[in-house]
């Protein structure tokens, strides 16, 4: 049985083949493809040793293989429920959709999520509710050490390099971002010519420092401060790790550093390129605060901020400690979630390496008021963020704006192929092939991205109002509650513990956090003994 297939190609092939040298030349159009299966299973059989199953199986295990090449779009187009898929389910996609091209958006016949699930999130809404507000507030970025403060929107763009993005979806992004009056952040890929929009840039420096950087890959002061003097770059955002790989560096392989993106970094063409998994320029959380505090002279006073997935608890802890021992502030810090993000990454860091968001904002939230700095630093949460109640979840937890990356490539075309790591993205969204790239339309996608940012933010102030609010920043944690596993519903306020401002200076507060602070040392990130 194992080789009935095989067999009956063969006997096919020798009857069709007589048939054409005797009967009718027209039977080679059934003889060619039997005689092609034939020699494929002998082929399977008698020569190749790689794989056993086309050993034992000659020809019909091939159909394995090709079933297992279109299984994640056989999954996502026939198979999977709206709310099945991971990362992004089919409802949220076609959200993003709707609201991108600025359609009609409700949803009839009620929720499709399981309301008694684990995991349900929702909040509670008021008898008192108020219509929509009519402009979303902005979050003023920049602290008494700041010279050129910044408004930022509630939902922005977060970090996604050029050549990790083709040059039109980086373009589309620019000019929606534009349009909608938000900034778009770089990623640590630099500022390439087709960030210049004319869209606010947050301009985000890795470990590589692409775009400020000397030959031997350390930090160039005259560089970075020319780049830097461009009004379009609003924020510099120094970027400790990401969610998608937290402390992971990478090499960027030279067949991949093209012309342009060698202009954008800094790099020579053809080069491998090194991004190290720490930065050169500090190596303790005080010399953390003296680098930033000279970024920040270097960038004519803008605001200057980092962004990290959290890690060691201490850690977190420790750069607070290095704020207060030198009197040197970030205007702002970004927590990545680990739940992972567009960069592409070993499994092992994308499924068990980092803290998720949730966590991560929640305790940089209560670090910081413990240590009698919250005030001083604004907090923006990247992660997944799609809608409105996204947004105020995360304000709910302690961030002041959201950053979104994969909900804005879905925006301009991204259809979740997960090929985004082999250049062969089929909407041209993440690529560097040209022919694949031109399939994106610059003017029309930027369109997308402007209504989506609108449309989202006008639910937000929607939601808002439903709670009885003038503006998001008013949620309270227990307006906002999650259903656990053993189906009592929890809200934020008693989901995570909490401090109020300046325990941690006192000695007191929740153990966790004085375990952290007792072990944080200004001088180094490692743990006091």
């Amino acid at each position: 049985m194992r080789y009935s297939i095989f067999a009956a190609c063969v006997v096919l092939a020798g009857l069709t083949v007589g048939l054409a040298l005797a009967v009718s030349p027209w039977w080679w159009l059934a003889a060619a493809p039997l005689v092609a299966l034939a020699s494929l299973g002998l082929y399977d059989v008698a020569i190749q040793r790689r794989h056993s199953v086309l050993r034992n199986y000659p020809v019909i295990a091939r159909l394995r293989y090709v079933i297992e090449a279109f299984r994640p779009e056989l999954r996502q187009y026939l198979f999977a429920s709206d709310k099945a898929e991971t990362p992004f389910n089919r409802d949220q996609r076609t959200l993003v959709y709707q609201r991108a091209k600025d359609i009609e958006d409700r949803a009839p016949f009620g929720t499709k999520y399981d309301v008694y699930a684990a995991g349900y999130a929702f909040m509670t809404h008021s008898l008192a509710a108020k219509p929509r507000a009519g402009t979303a507030p902005r979050v003023a970025v920049g602290g008494d050490q700041c010279d050129r403060p910044y408004a930022a929107s509630l939902l922005n763009i977060s970090a996604m390099s050029f050549g990790a993005l083709s040059p039109n979806a980086i373009m589309a992004l620019n000019q929606g971002a534009a349009r909608g009056g938000f900034f778009h952040d770089t990623g640590e890929g630099s500022i390439s010519r087709y960030h210049r929009c004319g869209g606010d840039l947050v301009w985000q420096l890795g470990t590589g420092y692409f775009g400020a950087r000397r030959s031997d890959g350390r930090f160039c002061d005259d560089t970075f401060r020319d780049t830097a003097a461009d009004d379009c770059v609003k924020m510099i955002e120094i970027k400790l790790s990401q969610g998608a790989k937290p402390g992971h560096g990478g090499v960027l392989p030279g067949e991949k550093v093209s012309a342009d993106i060698a202009e954008a970094r800094g790099v020579p063409v053809g080069r491998d390129v090194l991004s190290p998994p720490s930065h050169p320029e500090f190596s303790t959380p005080v010399e953390m605060m003296v680098f930033m505090a000279r970024v920040r002279a270097l960038a004519g006073g803008k605001p200057v901020g980092f962004k990290l997935c959290l890690g060691h608890d201490w850690e977190f802890a420790a750069m607070a400690k290095a704020m207060r021992a030198t009197g040197l502030y970030p205007d702002f810090i970004v927590v990545d979630g680990a739940e992972g993000g567009t960069g592409a990454a070993p499994l092992e860091f994308s499924d068990h390496v980092g803290v998720p968001l949730a966590e991560g904002l929640a305790f940089a939230h209560n670090i910081l008021v413990g240590a009698g700095l919250r005030d001083r630093i604004r907090l923006g949460a990247s992660g997944k963020v799609v809608t409105g109640f996204d947004i105020l979840r995360l304000i709910s937890l302690g961030a002041d704006w959201c950053n979104a990356a994969r909900a804005f490539m879905v925006s301009v075309g991204c259809i979740q192929s997960l090929t985004c790591h082999t250049n062969r993205c089929p909407v041209g969204v993440a690529t560097t092939d040209p022919w694949r790239a031109r399939a994106l339309d610059v003017a029309d996608k930027a369109d997308r991205v402007y209504h989506f940012h609108r449309n989202t933010i006008a639910e937000l102030m929607d939601v808002t109002g439903a709670a009885g609010l003038d503006h998001p920043g008013q949620i309270r944690r227990d307006m906002v509650f999650r259903r656990r596993g053993d189906s009592r519903v929890v809200s934020s306020a008693e989901r995570f513990d909490w401090l109020d401002a300046g325990e941690l200076l006192a000695g007191s507060g929740h153990e966790r956090y004085r375990r952290a602070w007792a072990r944080a040392q200004a001088h180094s990130f490692r743990p006091a003994l």
